[in-house]
């Protein structure tokens, strides 16, 4: 099993002169950190105006500079927002691409679509129809990404022309694909298409091999790749933080916890938010917690060690920590992380070689199957010239005397109008 770290940039208010700064300064010298720690993956969110819950906002941004402060650790977009409101899906691909071959081919590409009303009205996204965008745009980037031309596409939700989406990523023919799955449903659609399943869902660890079960059943069964390549693979979430002390590692750690949980029902479920006013933590520090919760991957090593035991037993292939959540401090953050790697990691590091080699002859036929139901690329008999606006116009007005001015006035405007690949005031 292997080991990721999840980033939403929290931060909780009040918001003092450079706060912000310093969370991602500290969450580059964590990422740092867990690199030569030995840790798998980081995962970087994509959310828009959920203030104290996630100022990850421009997360190609934050794994460019992880990227060149790291050599190992996988660069997880977890995720990238697909509806194409939100980023135009050439502009995803470039932009995977690139950080592809920058991080020497550590990209992993997560996608998703966002359930917030503060994230799709702000972009104006019909919520009741991004799953068809984000199922749309997601086949369409895989195409761009390994595609030369792209041939184009004329869709519901977006549509371009032929065009040679430049760069093109390390990995062939694109980086891993995964989705974020927030329920069973959404695990058995990740399955079905062959999508890596990041499940956000706090999955009881005894719960965890019903996930598994399915997901790999239907994997197995029923896979038609929605992109260029399948990624059979579940990765569950867990909190974190350890100490040899169990409750000071409750104490630093449980509150940042909490309050990642009631951001999320706050912004996805049951809050209202006055952008700019609300005060998210303040709210959240005058409701009443239930003593009784889950604190899993909060404790001891040994006790992590053991909840992590039974998630590996049930064939979870990772699990990420979210342990920069709330007003959790950098320094025990660190801490954590450093007495994890020393006391825990080394152990699941040694078996999950076997993990991994059993469960891909496992797979091979199912992954043979499924790489062979692939979308087809569109195969162009003739790629189009596209001209200058100039040379558009020289053949405009060639075109013009051999009909005899027979243009309408819409075509003759269009002539008046590009000068120089410039357009032009008519007045």
């Amino acid at each position: 099993m292997k080991f990721g770290l999840f980033y939403e940039h929290q931060i909780p208010r009040p918001w003092h002169d450079g706060a912000e700064h310093k969370l991602f300064q500290d969450a580059l010298a964590q990422v740092e950190l867990a690199d030569t720690l030995g840790f798998d993956y980081i995962w970087e969110v994509e959310h828009h105006f959920l203030e104290e819950y996630s100022h990850s906002s421009a997360p190609e941004v934050f794994l460019a500079a992880c990227s060149q402060r790291t050599t190992q650790i996988r660069l997880g977009h977890g995720i990238v927002l697909m509806p194409p409101a939100y980023n135009h899906p050439a502009r995803v691909a470039e932009r995977i691409a690139t950080l592809d071959l920058v991080s020497n081919g550590r990209v992993e590409w997560g996608t998703g679509e966002s359930a917030s009303r503060m994230e799709l009205d702000g972009f104006n996204v019909d919520p009741k129809c991004k799953r068809e965008m984000w199922a749309e745009c997601t086949r369409e980037t895989a195409k761009m990404m390994c595609q030369s031309p792209y041939a184009g596409y004329a869709g519901q939700y977006f549509s371009m022309p032929t065009r040679n989406v430049i760069p093109k990523p390390l990995q062939t023919p694109h980086p891993p694909p995964w989705v974020a799955c927030s329920s069973r449903d959404s695990l058995r659609y990740a399955a079905r298409y062959g999508l890596g399943a990041l499940t956000f869902a706090f999955v009881d660890a005894n719960e965890a091999k019903f996930w598994v079960e399915e997901y790999y059943e239907i994997f197995e069964k029923e896979c038609e790749p929605l992109t260029q390549r399948v990624n059979p693979n579940i990765a569950m979430v867990s909190g974190f933080s350890c100490h040899d002390d169990e409750e000071t590692a409750i104490a630093r750690g449980l509150d940042g916890l909490r309050f990642f949980r009631f951001g999320l029902a706050h912004y996805y479920h049951n809050g209202s938010q006055i952008p700019g006013e609300t005060d998210v933590w303040q709210l959240y520090k005058q409701t009443p917690q239930d003593p009784a919760e889950s604190r899993a991957g909060i404790g001891t090593p040994d006790q992590i060690r053991a909840h992590l035991e039974i998630m590996e037993d049930a064939g979870v292939d990772q699990v990420v920590f979210i342990q920069q959540a709330g007003a959790n401090r950098h320094e025990d953050i660190c801490e954590s992380l450093e007495l994890f790697a020393e006391r825990v990691l080394p152990d699941f590091k040694a078996r999950d070689a076997v993990h991994v080699e059993k469960k891909n002859e496992r797979l091979a036929e199912a992954t043979e199957r499924a790489e062979g139901r692939k979308p087809a690329l569109t195969s162009l008999s003739e790629i189009p010239t596209v001209d200058s606006y100039p040379v558009l116009r020289q053949k405009l007005e060639q075109k013009t005397e051999e009909t005899n001015n027979e243009m309408s006035d819409d075509g003759k405007n269009f002539l008046l109008s590009i000068e120089g690949g410039k357009r032009i005031s008519n007045d």
